[in-house]
């Protein structure tokens, strides 16, 4: 089968691999659609950042050259002898993530955090084998491409479980970029009255305004910190970090109210500097996402399907897994008016 694997920075290869003989409980897909994730992306431009490279990941027991992708759908081709709860021909979506931890009946998804597509072979590929538990199904009325966001759109309803948002409260969204978007359309069905993007990129500012963002700011332009305390005095009761830099982080801070909450969304390359002063001054907490939890993820599924949340604003192309490093990696790396690039594979509707 065709497939785009990691060797290293700026080194995918579209080659051919074999497939592993499925295990007793796994499944093999046949890939409809991948998303090109910013977690891709930095393993592309800055890597290797989570893909193991001198030994094996002890949760999946691989390491590079692995199979990047890890934002997909597709249709079922085969089930191993013990699966019970999908046959071959069910469309379906997966949960990449990969952990020890069971914590008061639910997956701890910061036990031993490893993802499909990330620490073993994933889905910018012909076919990808996967756990039965990872697997989801996609509900009739919404297509494959679809399935492809359900992934991602996760991390921004996590999001804002991380911080506890209720009806009315601010957020501003440091980053307009595919999670930063994706971010803003989950607070705006949490029922945030103020929804502040900012960015450098007018186009990306655009996009978001399109998305549920009620106020766009461009950083290039204003003083952040500034302009959203022109919006909201006091400071929003939560921020968003989804830029990754060390400015915006301080920034985030800055802008956010009293006892107020900074979550970071974003994949840092590399350590920052900060004055914790600023958060002993201030009552703010820090808290992070980075994946979801198995709830989430259906609920994700059950909100795309009755049409609460709707992200297939965010895809700006879709490609042939051929030409992913060219017309995928390099036109993310440089056109920041590129938000989600899906690679076609099947294309299955």
């Amino acid at each position: 089968m065709k497939a785009a694997v990691w060797y290293g920075k700026k080194d995918i290869r579209v080659e051919e691999r074999e497939l592993p003989k499925i295990g007793s409980n796994e499944i093999k897909i046949n890939v409809a659609w991948a998303g090109i994730c910013g977690s891709d992306l930095h393993e592309y431009s800055h890597g290797p950042i989570q893909i193991p490279v001198e030994k094996e990941d002890p949760l999946t027991g691989k390491k590079a050259p692995l199979t990047l992708g890890h934002e997909f759908a597709g249709v079922v081709e085969e089930v191993g002898d013990k699966v019970t709860r999908y046959k071959k021909g069910d469309r379906v979506t997966v949960n990449p993530s990969i952990t020890y931890g069971v914590k008061e009946d639910h997956l701890d998804i910061y036990d031993g955090y490893a993802a499909v597509g990330l620490h073993t072979d994933g889905a910018f590929a012909d076919q990808v084998i996967v756990d039965e538990k990872s697997v989801y199904s996609v509900p009739d009325h919404l297509s494959l491409e679809d399935g492809a966001l359900i992934e991602p759109m996760a991390v921004g309803v996590q999001a804002m479980k991380e911080v506890n948002l209720t009806i009315g409260q601010t957020v501003a969204v440091v980053g307009a970029g595919p999670i930063g978007l994706l971010t803003i359309i989950a607070a705006k069905a949490a029922g945030a009255s103020k929804i502040i993007a900012l960015d450098l990129s007018e186009t990306r500012l655009q996009k978001a305004k399109e998305l549920g963002a009620t106020h766009i700011i461009n950083s290039g332009e204003q003083d952040p910190v500034t302009a959203v305390k022109e919006i909201v005095p006091d400071g929003v009761d939560a921020t968003f970090e989804v830029a990754g830099i060390e400015a915006t982080f301080n920034q985030a801070v800055k802008m956010t109210g009293l006892r107020g909450i900074v979550n970071v969304v974003s994949i840092f390359a590399k350590p920052i500097l900060f004055n914790p002063l600023n958060l002993t001054q201030s009552g703010v907490k820090i808290t992070s996402t980075y994946a979801y939890e198995p709830i989430t993820f259906q609920q994700t599924i059950d909100m795309m399907a009755n049409g609460q949340l709707k992200p297939q604003g965010i895809v700006t192309g879709r490609i042939e897994l051929d030409d992913i490093v060219e017309a995928g990696f390099e036109v993310l790396s440089n056109d920041k008016a590129q938000a989600k690039i899906l690679v076609g594979i099947s294309k299955e509707k």
